[in-house]
């Protein structure tokens, strides 16, 4: 596939200099530095040394004072108070973090997560009507609920009050609960927008801490927020790199027994990053939901001991492997629908549907058809007479916008810019598929339909030395909005060492005319390359640094994310 190469702006020399001299860097690194807005010394001191005590005031937040007042008031009169949360990683990290530190002072609180398969996204009918015939009289919802406008009426109908603890786009109408705490509503002045669900209910449990108990008692729970951060792929850049830094340090030195367990099952030795969590982690969490009950994954990061960890961690890597299996035969099913009609494959868009696509894995096929032809993707299946659907987009592409233009033909949607949810009639379904065809050839450009690299800046292998390597590692968090420095040599070549594994990828010691610096390359889903790579031809690499351990050996391994040769 090709790629194209997105060269960021280098700063002013000027400022390159004044960053470089006020924080004793090299020009490279303060280069790298501005161009995440880092312009000053404080900055940088926030940037490289993250603090708790630079959260935001949890209570900036629109509708926190009542939040926390009707929790203090359903405590002092005994209520019975339900949290209830979505199925996904970000729901299910949100919900076991709110149970547990209420729980943790406090007996009469339960936790519910809706039925992906009966019961669809967000706040169900059927989970209401269980509360109330179980005599819940405050719901705290997380992940989910600003759109259940309908759901928080028949609550209250049924004498039930409603928090609302979300991070998705609202619509005009804000639902009528007690209190709704989204940054994302009009008139909320809190400072940072990008929150994940589970960070929400965390601002929500510290603000009641710092009023009614004592808030360090709530950070503690920041591994699960840091999964829910890195598993939502929301941005790591203000309070979430914060959240994030704190998360893994206490996902790799003293997790909870649930998030130990699934770290030995999925036989992680290494530290965990963010993408580490982002590949080990979240899909096992997920795969509760996906193909089972997603208490299972509730149940596994509530457990109080490692001994009950342990039986649940077994579970849910057994759903892992039975979804992995969906996820490969279904994308096999969905590619081979692409390629053999022609139609499709000439479009600016894919639309799929086969209704006995699992549920549970439909997101990760549009994610995964996405690899293989670069457009805005929604995968359908049947459930309970609708269709419904995961859609994924593209890079600059507002996939919820699109989406929008088409709700007159479904009965809900819900999502982010880059991936949505929806549920249509059967009978809508081919005018749908036309209208987001039409909808998406509007606006798209061919550009948008080119899988981007973004390249910081060009380097040459002997700039790339222990005490540089040293404070690239200190950059981390990486992930949105401060992604790993990805670099261009030029001239470079394969010194010896090319091999192939897996039949996927390519792996060569590299060398650069030049200079006397030569690194282990590898490149993952590279083997398109290996041809060219055979003759000995120069090319250009965009790749990352990252160290790579083994049998208690680290080295400086460079990740390749393309090459171009210089005939190109």
């Amino acid at each position: 596939m090709n790629r194209r190469w997105i060269y960021k702006p280098i700063p002013p020399s000027g400022d390159i200099d004044l960053l470089s001299k006020s924080i004793n860097v090299n020009p490279t690194l303060a280069t790298l530095l501005l161009q995440r807005n880092i312009h000053s010394f404080e900055n940088a001191r926030k940037f490289f040394r993250p603090s708790l005590d630079d959260l935001h005031d949890p209570f900036l937040m629109l509708g926190m004072n009542v939040a926390v007042e009707r929790i203090q008031e359903a405590i002092s009169k005994r209520e019975k108070i339900l949290v209830y949360g979505d199925y996904d990683v970000d729901g299910t990290t949100a919900v076991s973090l709110v149970y547990s530190y209420l729980k943790s002072f406090y007996e009469e609180v339960a936790y519910y997560i809706p039925d992906r398969s009966s019961e669809g996204y967000g706040v169900s009918r059927a989970g209401v009507l269980w509360a109330e015939e179980n005599g819940y009289s405050l719901i705290i919802a997380l992940d989910l609920g600003i759109k259940a406008s309908d759901m928080v009426v028949l609550a209250n109908h049924k004498g039930i009050d409603f928090i609302i603890c979300d991070h998705h786009l609202p619509d005009d109408k804000i639902p009528r609960a007690v209190a709704v705490l989204d940054p994302k509503q009009p008139d909320c002045q809190y400072p940072f927008k990008e929150l994940s669900g589970c960070g929400i209910g965390f601002k929500l449990m510290c603000a009641y801490a710092r009023k009614y108990r004592r808030e360090a008692e709530v950070f503690e729970y920041l591994d699960l927020v840091v999964v829910s951060i890195a598993s939502d792929i929301v941005p790591i850049n203000d309070e979430n790199r914060i959240l994030a830094f704190f998360g893994l340090k206490q996902l790799n030195e003293n997790p909870r027994p649930g998030l130990k367990a699934l770290k030995e099952i999925a036989a992680i030795r290494n530290e965990l990053d963010i993408s580490g969590v982002v590949f080990t982690l979240g899909p096992r969490i997920n795969a509760a939901g996906r193909v089972a009950h997603a208490h299972g994954a509730v149940e596994l990061l509530i457990s109080g001991t490692e001994e009950e960890a342990n039986t649940f961690a077994e579970k849910i890597n057994l759903k892992n492997d039975l979804r992995r299996e969906f996820d490969a035969t279904i994308t096999e099913e969905a590619l081979t629908m692409i390629s053999s009609d022609t139609k499709k494959q000439n479009a600016k868009t894919t639309v799929l549907f086969k209704n006995t696509w699992h549920k549970g894995v439909i997101g990760i096929v549009a994610a995964r058809c996405i690899e293989r032809y670069y457009r805005p993707t929604v995968i359908l299946t049947e459930s309970n007479d609708k269709i419904t659907g995961s859609a994924r987009s593209v890079n600059g592409f507002d996939l919820y916008q699109a989406i929008s233009q088409c709700s007159d033909l479904l009965e809900k949607f819900g999502g982010h810019k880059y991936a949505a949810g929806l549920t249509l009639s059967p009978a809508n379904l081919p005018a749908f598929e036309q209208r987001f065809e039409e909808v998406v050839a509007a606006s798209i450009t061919d550009e948008m339909l080119t899988p981007v690299i973004d390249i910081d800046l060009p380097i040459s292998f002997d700039m790339l030395t222990p005490k540089f390597i040293s404070i690239l590692k200190q950059m981390a968090p990486f992930g949105p909005e401060n992604q790993r420095p990805v670099f261009e040599a030029r001239g470079v070549s394969v010194l010896n060492s090319l091999s192939t594994f897996k039949d996927r990828h390519v792996r060569f010691l590299a060398a650069q005319a030049g200079n006397d610096s030569f690194f282990n390359a590898v490149g993952f889903d590279q083997i398109e390359h290996h041809e060219r790579l055979v003759s000995g031809d120069s090319f250009r690499m965009a790749f990352t640094v990252e160290e790579n351990s083994f049998n208690g050996t680290t080295t400086v391994q460079l990740r390749l994310k393309d090459i171009k040769f210089d005939d190109e």
